[in-house]
């Protein structure tokens, strides 16, 4: 009885600012032993790109999370769809002739090869 009704019922995402809150606290954290060194992640930072995180896109992620959390569900629902089909998808789908003619183009020229 219990379970037709949630069967009835659309799956309702449950969320969580976690992930957004160790995003942020990993952008300032130390290394404990060594209190000396710099933060890990201010360190591959200033590794890869040459300049220090200033952690702004973590501190606006999470605070748009929590903002989140001040609104009806069914608001919320609706944000995050819209959200996710704004997102460009990382895969581009292509027909079969498609894949063909781009794999030839990129390794066409290797068939002859034996």
């Amino acid at each position: 009885m219990n379970s037709n009704k949630e069967e009835a019922e659309p799956a309702r995402r449950r969320l969580s600012c976690t992930k957004y809150f160790d995003a942020l606290w990993f952008c300032y954290s130390i290394n404990v032993r060594v209190v000396k060194i710099p933060p890990v992640h201010q360190l591959q930072q200033y590794y890869r790109l040459g300049t220090l995180d200033n952690c702004s896109e973590k501190w606006s992620a999470l605070f748009d999370c929590l903002s989140l959390k001040t609104k009806r569900v069914s608001e919320v629902e609706e944000i995050l769809e819209t959200r996710e089909k704004s997102k460009q998808h990382i895969w581009s789908f292509r027909s079969p002739q498609e894949a063909r003619s781009h794999w030839d183009k990129l390794f066409g020229h290797l068939d002859g090869q034996e």
